[in-house]
């Protein structure tokens, strides 16, 4: 069975391949568009804000690119205490990020926004997964990060891949949040929107 019939323009506003491969699963024809958008903190914004903020901001970029279209703009933030934590890029920076989170609590804020461009109409939401990180030695830290180098994700950490093997739990109401996408929501977002999925 093909995709639903829709004449509309979806587009996510996006060059994460992990949000690219959750979009995918749902079967639906979309564009991806680099939204150009400064990523960086603002001084006493918290994590909430920041994703939400950045989710925004790649939904209005890509809305202004393709005029006619449902853009999806998406960020992720990870808070460990009262500390934001970002993508760590190195090794270095992975292993720190671990050792400092091993058995402590964190908050993964995923923030998506879906706009119209064509009305203007926007809705948007913020999905909080909670992760309990097990305690790790350093060589465990080590043998995780030689087998899977997480160092494009914010946490240092791939929940789809072995990352898993580093938590105690995991709270969510929506397991793709934690990927990067929440498609529970964006489920309903986009049948609210005229594309229905199924």
């Amino acid at each position: 069975m093909g995709p639903p019939l829709s004449t509309r323009r979806l587009i996510l506003a996006s060059t994460s391949p992990y949000r690219r491969s959750l979009l995918e699963s749902l079967g639906l024809r979309f564009e991806c568009l680099p939204p150009g958008v400064d990523e960086e903190r603002r001084a006493g914004e918290d994590g909430a804000h920041l994703a939400r903020r950045l989710a925004l901001a790649k939904a209005q970029a890509g809305a202004r690119q393709r005029p006619d279209a449902l853009v999806i703009g998406s960020d992720q933030v990870a808070v460990r205490g009262a500390d934001v934590l970002g993508k760590p890029l190195e090794h270095a920076a992975a292993v720190a990020q671990l050792r400092a989170s091993a058995g402590r609590e964190l908050r993964f804020l995923t923030a998506v926004c879906l706009i119209d461009a064509a009305s203007g109409a926007g809705q948007s939401h913020v999905d909080e997964t909670v992760v309990q990180m097990r305690a790790l030695s350093n060589d465990e830290i080590e043998r995780y990060l030689a087998r899977e180098p997480a160092y494009d994700t914010a946490g240092s950490f791939k929940v789809e891949g072995l990352g898993i093997a580093l938590f105690e739990w995991i709270r969510s109401e929506d397991p793709t949040a934690l990927q990067g996408l929440p498609l529970i929501w964006l489920c309903a977002a986009l049948a609210r929107a005229g594309l229905p999925v199924i």
